[in-house]
């Protein structure tokens, strides 16, 4: 382990510790002796799938994201539709949108083959977000691990918790307090996921002709980009044509992210409401902050990271370790279930 990662990772146990997100069971070294080539298979899955989708890291982060704050971080977003499981995967923020479903499946079997029945769900998302953040470019840090995984999914929670992509900034403060992050810091640091990945045109048309019913785009988005996405997204046309995030380096895991909502050309809603936000100092003071030193903005994601991935996470004998990410152990047709032939 490196010294850094090892003082970053100590630091935040004992932070952690005085607060709400306290769970002592969760330790980086969980597997070290049961699964000690966990992160490396992970990473391999994710380096070959780059070959040929360079979406994926941006995926799966989202993926950690949307199951963490449903209920906390315990792998619920992955169960598919049964008769006793309703699942996530339907819900508004997810639906036709959350994606990487099939690489998750590629790590879970080889996982199984190479440690059965020991690393769960909720700690593959964990982990494959942070060498997704690694393989584009941005900062490491030790994963602390030992989450269980859920029996159960709500897609009514996922209603209620996942943040829209037309949220104001009151909005967005609301739904990180709703889970025990804090609405400034945690709220911009992880906003800055955004820096890669790709959003569908539906997630911020409403912003290009016809924002707010005012007749007229939205005026905090700049001009030039404002032609260009007009362009790719008609009126009446088609809401699942994909452009990037971030314009500037739209796979690289970085601070331009920042740069782009002080020129105006965050592509959500969501994005710029964090720069130009009358009145909002503290995040406006952050992006700037981010924007000017890239290194602040890693330190403070890796922070936020580590507290959004302790968020109620399942741990000792609660839930289960599943053999098959999309189905709860207890449903499960025999010793070939995982689908090995289809993933």
């Amino acid at each position: 382990m490196h010294l850094s990662k090892a003082i970053v990772a100590a630091s935040f146990f004992v932070v952690l510790l005085g607060g709400t997100l306290a769970y002592g069971q969760l330790t980086p070294t969980f597997y070290d002796q049961t699964c000690p080539n966990v992160s490396s298979i992970i990473r391999d899955v994710i380096t070959e799938t780059l070959v040929s989708d360079p979406r994926i890291g941006a995926s799966l982060i989202r993926l950690h994201f949307h199951d963490c704050f449903v209920n906390g971080c315990d792998g619920s977003l992955l169960l598919d539709n049964t008769d006793t499981i309703v699942s996530e995967k339907q819900a508004n923020g997810n639906n036709e949108s959350a994606r990487g479903f099939e690489v998750v499946d590629r790590m879970k079997a080889l996982l199984e083959s190479a440690c059965p029945a020991t690393v769960s769900c909720a700690d593959i998302l964990t982990i494959a977000a942070e060498e997704s953040v690694v393989l584009a470019g941005g900062p490491n840090w030790t994963v602390p691990l030992g989450r269980r995984d859920s029996t159960t999914a709500s897609r009514d929670a996922a209603n209620a918790f996942l943040p829209a992509p037309f949220f104001t900034l009151d909005q967005l403060r609301e739904s990180f307090t709703n889970v025990s992050l804090n609405n400034n810091t945690d709220l911009v640091a992880l906003s800055g996921a955004h820096t890669f990945g790709r959003a569908k045109c539906s997630t911020f048309d409403f912003r290009l002709f016809d924002f707010n019913g005012t007749g007229a785009p939205d005026p905090s988005l700049d001009t030039t980009l404002l032609a260009a996405l007009q362009e790719l997204c008609p009126q009446g046309g088609n809401g699942s044509v994909i452009t990037d995030l971030d314009l500037t380096t739209p796979d690289a895991f970085d601070s331009n992210y920042y740069s782009n909502l002080q020129g105006n050309r965050g592509l959500l809603q969501t994005d710029q409401e964090l720069f130009s936000t009358p009145g909002a100092d503290d995040v406006i003071a952050l992006v700037n902050a981010f924007s000017a030193n890239q290194t602040a903005f890693f330190e403070s994601f890796v922070e936020s990271m580590i507290r959004m991935g302790n968020l109620s996470p399942l741990t000792g004998s609660e839930g289960e370790i599943r053999l098959n990410c999309r189905v709860v152990n207890a449903n499960l047709a025999g010793p070939d279930s995982m689908l090995v032939s289809s993933i």
